[in-house]
């Protein structure tokens, strides 16, 4: 009995061991199990048991042993036996790996996956169109994502194409993954691509994803135009007048225009001279210039009621700024062949209350066809009106002689003539042949009426008549340097001989009495005198004379040739 006992303690601890064992290799990717030789400890299906609780692995086994030896022939079929489990549990373990690696390779792959809806293809219904014809744009489009989209708006810009029927807005309840639906929108073209070849129309497709999520593509469609054909047909398309043949009939243009006036300003007055050119492919009989613009007179009939062919006004024209002066604003040219040219002039006056600024005249050409019919083609030009400052610039006195070689003052100021205050720049005067210096001040704003002066020093190399140059800066209405010079002219003398000091000159000598030129009498020279007017002799002050030998002498001259006595000298 004990020994029975001791067995099976044995045999126990021996399957407890394998099942352990077993179990690791399991847990460590090993899917086949060793082989055995003992039936019993190989026969509970350890491979089935789930490897997150190997513990409950020993319990299935242990009724195995327990049983009676008379088991023991069972033992030897349960190879057989065991290979059969083996091989069908080893297909679950790896189904369960590859169930459980789409669940982690997929799951970045589900949050990338969007609708991505494409225009496949459009076309027009005709192709191409034409301006105000009604045509159908039928486009394809297909859904290129993985999921599907819903609530497809697709929207028309219009423009230079209008929709028809739906406003421009289509609606497409769902498009699912590489399904693809055409859908139709009628426009009508409009008179903007006149003259065109090809037009585009933008769009816009808005969409929501399973999810809700909103999503916006844009297309552009180009659109080729085609030029609608004119027939005298019965059709619906209107038929304008016809322009395949090619129209004979003159035309005058302005070639150019220049007046005689470099400025033009308010109150001024001018000639304007135009060349006129035939530049169509009849002869213009006839030709009348009309300044200011022409219009057609009614036909009207003479006295027996026979219709007068229509005729034309020149009345009606603007004058506001420019009006004709000396002669009427209508100008006979006569008759201008096709390819030549004509000159028309007109005097004309600026207005006293025209402001400065660009001024438009308008031209108009009354003339006559070959076959009689009278025909009129204006014309535009335009003319610049300035307003430059009115100044004067002379002497503010008399500057006096000037002479050659030595320093004058020239008193310079300018005057402000105009109406309203003007900004000047430098003044500066210059002149040739002549040395100058402080020739040159900045003046700024200056109102009207009053001066500002400019005292140049003057230094002339030369006597004879001199131009002086004084000129003045300023900004024209057009944002332009401009410069206002105006010329003096001044009369340059010979310079005088130097003076000589008195008693230094020839023949005269300090040491033959006399008193030179303001020198003081002293006390007993006046003293002398009163003595000598006492006794009756000459008291008067000495007078230094010159003599017969161009020397000086002293004392009152009464006589002839210097004798005391004579008669006075005249």
């Amino acid at each position: 009995m004990t020994k029975h006992l001791m067995t099976i303690i044995l045999l126990i601890i021996a399957a407890s061991s394998m099942a352990f064992s077993h179990v690791d290799a399991n847990s460590v990717g090993i899917n086949q199990p060793k082989p055995s030789t003992t039936g019993d400890l190989v026969r509970p299906t350890l491979v089935t048991t789930d490897l997150a609780a190997p513990s409950q692995a020993t319990p299935t086994e242990t009724p195995a042993p327990i049983d009676e030896p008379t088991e023991t022939p069972v033992a030897t079929e349960a190879p057989t036996e065991t290979a059969i489990p083996t091989e069908t549990q080893a297909a679950p373990t790896t189904a369960a790996a590859e169930e459980t690696t789409p669940t982690v390779t997929t799951a970045p792959v589900q949050g990338a996956l969007r609708p991505i809806v494409v225009v496949l293809q459009y076309k027009t219904k005709p192709s191409p169109v034409t301006v105000g014809q009604n045509f159908v744009l039928d486009i394809n489009i297909e859904n290129q994502g993985q999921i599907s989209a819903r609530n497809l708006l697709i929207t028309f810009t219009p423009g230079d194409f209008l929709p028809r029927d739906t406003g421009g807005v289509l609606a497409v309840s769902q498009l699912e993954p590489d399904e693809d639906k055409s859908v139709k929108q009628s426009f009508v073209v409009t008179s903007a691509l006149q003259g065109q070849n090809v037009a585009t129309l933008a769009a816009s497709i808005n969409y929501l994803d399973e999810s809700g999520n909103a999503y916006a593509e844009s297309f552009t469609f180009a659109i080729g135009i085609e030029k609608p054909v004119y027939s005298g047909g019965t059709g619906a398309t209107p038929t304008p007048t016809p322009t395949a043949t090619q129209v004979t009939r003159p035309q005058l243009v302005i070639g150019g225009y220049t007046t005689d006036s470099p400025q033009l300003i308010p109150g001024g007055q001018f000639n304007l001279e135009l060349t006129v050119i035939n530049a169509g492919n009849a002869d213009a009989k006839r030709v009348s210039m009309i300044v200011g613009g022409a219009a057609t007179a009614p036909t009207t009939d003479d006295s027996s009621g026979t219709p007068m062919p229509p005729g034309y006004s020149a009345t009606g024209g603007e004058f506001t700024n420019f009006s004709p002066l000396g002669v009427s604003n209508v100008q006979y040219l006569g008759d201008l062949p096709r390819g030549g040219n004509l000159t028309g002039r007109q005097p004309l006056i600026v207005n006293v209350s025209t402001n400065p600024g660009v001024y438009s005249l308008k031209i108009s050409f009354a003339y006559n066809d070959e076959k009689g019919n009278l025909l009129i083609d204006d014309q535009v030009i335009s003319l610049l009106v300035f307003s430059p400052p009115v100044v004067e610039m002379n002497f503010y006195r008399d500057p006096g002689p000037l002479f050659a070689g030595q320093p004058n003052m020239l008193p310079l100021q300018i005057v402000n003539l105009g109406r309203k205050s003007v900004v000047l720049g430098n003044m500066k005067v210059t002149a040739r042949d002549a040395l100058l210096e402080n020739n040159t001040t900045l003046i700024g704003p200056l109102e009207a009426g009053n001066y500002f002066t400019l005292d140049a020093n003057f230094i002339p190399n030369a006597p004879g008549p001199i131009e002086l140059e004084v000129s003045v800066d300023f900004t024209d209405d057009f944002n332009q340097a401009q410069t206002i010079t105006q010329t003096i002219s001044v009369e340059v003398l010979e310079a005088p001989p130097p003076m000589e000091e008195p008693g230094t000159g020839p023949g005269t000598d300090p040491g033959m009495g006399g008193l030179p030129p303001d020198q003081q009498e002293t006390f007993w020279q006046k003293a002398l005198r009163f003595v000598k007017g006492l006794i009756g002799l000459d008291s008067g002050t000495p007078v230094m004379v010159e003599g017969p030998a161009g020397g000086p002498m002293e004392g009152p001259i009464d006589g002839p040739g210097g004798v005391e006595g004579g008669p006075p000298l005249q």
